[in-house]
């Protein structure tokens, strides 16, 4: 479970709403077990709490020049909300992270963590590093730590430090990557390892999308996802609480795609998640269980088959499956067959197995039910093949698939006004069409001219500070990949384009948003 919760809950914002009078901010009910109960509920078995997002406002009490606990009524000063919720944990054995926010308003840091000046940058790594060395020194044991948006500077020796078994979230330390989008939803396949040989610049910001199943780094995706529209709490927002079976289907693409669901929830002005948020969680938690708390039957085994033999015809409509991922994932393709009628049949097949994936079909009656690998890159070694009768109690589900968005928009057009013949820049302003945290296709098309355009390089210029390592190639030279982060109020992609021979050359910057539907 992901817990945001900052100044603006007080502004009845979602975030960003400028400063917030510190003398407002009184959550008298806060209650930490009540959130850990929460967890519980929805069978999260961590939560990460956003200890300081982009405002810079910190939750613990904090000897660096930020606003903190210290500054509000709260507790006359003297409270401490990871203090609260580090012990509420602990007594009831769920597993902890912290979300450092790189990007800090207070001291002009930018997505990363990066000033604009050498002196700022100078000045701000060491309150960060401190920051940090606080929240993973006087808490307990952190399993894990979030650097969202990556981190531009290097603490690896205070992780090694002060939470050397902790999973790190995006920047030059991490051990698992954001999936790519705040749906909750994986691409499938999702491998598990990346190829960072190809492209070490940008190791920290890799996504799904760069997963390679003969990749060189173990960096498992996690899919963060909120449960209302938005990641804080608003007066208005209540309504946008997503039903069980949504959390559903984010629960088959997610975790039954291999990954692992980072699901949010927030407290209100008075330090409570709202009564209908927690039931919502609980009784997501109470499907999951409903659904694959016991099996109709199961094994294990190693080789390219793997049978399971059932107590006689059984309706099935779910297989869930899990390689033992200590020694690799090794499944490339896969079948699942039924025994039915005395003869195999194929019910649902795939690439990736990795810790789990959850096939999903139509109710078969099956006396017998086989894992068949296709391919493999070494022997299989499949650790659990599960079959369940799962279908749905709360509604109709869906099926999803990876698609990117339909439909492309024109961002801007070039001409031969914009485009010499020596290397210049051309600039696309991506605020107007860059409305959500995840991955978005850039494509330079040309429509006329004698002239071919080449593209020398691109980067994103987020708030005025160059973030390059958030842009790469696609599959064509005219074509690059941006993740987006965070939505800031200037978003620039920049490309060093000129024409081939000569200036005579026109066309549009096309932009979509890549989704998984």
């Amino acid at each position: 479970m992901f817990i945001h919760f900052g100044p603006w809950t007080w502004q009845d914002l979602v975030e960003g709403g400028g400063p917030v009078p510190l003398s407002i901010m009184k959550p008298d009910q806060l209650d930490t077990d009540q959130w850990v109960s929460v967890a519980e509920a929805m069978s999260a078995k961590y939560i990460v709490f956003v200890a300081k997002h982009g405002d810079g406002f910190c939750w613990w009490q904090t000897d660096t020049p930020n606003d903190s606990v210290k500054s509000i009524p709260w507790r006359d000063g003297k409270g401490d909300v990871l203090r609260d919720l580090s012990e509420s944990c602990r007594k009831r054995g769920m597993k902890l992270g912290v979300y450092l926010s790189p990007a800090d308003g207070q001291h002009g840091a930018a997505v990363g963590g990066k000033c604009k000046s050498d002196e700022g940058q100078e000045a701000y790594i060491k309150i960060y590093r401190r920051q940090l060395t606080e929240l993973l020194s006087r808490y307990g044991e952190m399993m894990e730590v979030w650097f969202d948006g990556s981190l531009v500077f290097k603490v690896g020796d205070i992780i090694k430090r002060c939470a050397p078994n902790a999973m790190v979230f995006q920047g030059p330390h991490a051990t698992i990557r954001w999936v790519g989008n705040e749906d909750g939803y994986a691409p499938y396949p999702a491998w598990n390892a990346v190829s960072v040989s190809k492209d070490p610049a940008r190791y920290g910001v890799y996504t799904a999308e760069d997963g390679d199943p003969d990749g060189d780094t173990w960096l498992p995706n996690e899919c963060d996802a909120r449960i209302r529209a938005d990641w804080a709490w608003t007066s208005r927002n209540a309504d946008t609480l997503k039903s069980v079976e949504e959390l559903m289907e984010m629960y088959y693409r997610s975790v039954g795609h291999g990954g692992a669901l980072l699901l949010n929830n927030t407290p209100d002005p008075t330090g409570l998640i709202p009564e209908a948020d927690a039931r919502r969680s609980a009784e997501f938690g109470a499907e999951i269980k409903r659904r694959f708390s016991k099996s109709l039957a199961e094994t294990a085994g190693a080789g390219d088959i793997v049978e399971l033999t059932l107590a006689g015809p059984t309706r099935i409509d779910r297989v869930v499956t899990m390689e033992d991922i200590r020694e690799g994932e090794r499944v490339r393709e896969y079948v699942i067959e039924g025994m039915t009628d005395g003869a195999w049949r194929e019910i649902a097949k795939g690439t990736a197995i990795g810790h789990k994936k959850i096939d999903r079909f139509d109710p078969v009656e099956a006396s017998k039910v086989r894992l068949r690998v296709v391919k493999c890159a070494a022997e299989p070694l499949i650790r659990k093949l599960a079959v369940y009768s799962a279908a749905s109690a709360v509604g109709a589900e869906t099926k999803g698939r990876e698609t990117a968005a339909a439909g492309f928009q024109k961002a801007r057009e070039w001409t031969p006004g914009d485009v010499g013949v020596d290397w210049s820049n051309l600039d696309v302003d991506l605020v107007p069409w860059c409305k959500n945290a995840t991955q978005y296709e850039v494509v330079f098309k040309q429509t006329g001219g004698a002239n071919d355009l080449e593209i020398r390089s691109a980067t994103l210029l987020f708030e005025g500070v160059e973030a390059a390592h958030f842009v790469s190639k696609g599959k064509t030279a005219q074509t690059f990949l941006v993740t987006i982060t965070g939505i800031g109020r200037g978003m620039v992609f920049r490309a060093s384009v000129r024409g081939k021979g000569g200036t005579d050359t026109r066309g549009e910057v096309l932009i979509r948003e890549r989704k998984i539907e």
